[in-house]
């Protein structure tokens, strides 16, 4: 079994997701980018765009406008100025 991402996405109102992943792909302010386990730790800034989780097979998609995305050692959190689950 393939190793896991910790993710946590964080809006000012309240936390969106936390828990493990396969893969989260990002909008980055430089260029989108995707984040497995044991990725390169890394700070980002957000651009407007859909974030997409990817566990198990399935794809779960949240719009983000704007913060930062950081990856340590422990995963990945992004810190998002707005977030809600896409339709």
């Amino acid at each position: 079994m393939a190793e896991k991402l910790h993710f946590s996405l964080v809006s000012p109102e309240r936390e969106l997701f936390s828990g493990l992943v396969d893969q989260v792909d990002a909008p980055g302010a430089e260029g989108d980018f995707g984040v497995l386990a044991n990725h390169a730790p890394f700070m980002t800034a957000l651009k407007e765009g859909q974030l997409r989780v990817h566990n198990n097979g399935q794809v779960k998609v949240y719009d983000i406008r704007g913060g930062f995305a950081d990856v340590t050692p422990d995963g990945l959190t992004v810190l998002a100025e707005h977030a809600v689950e896409a339709a």
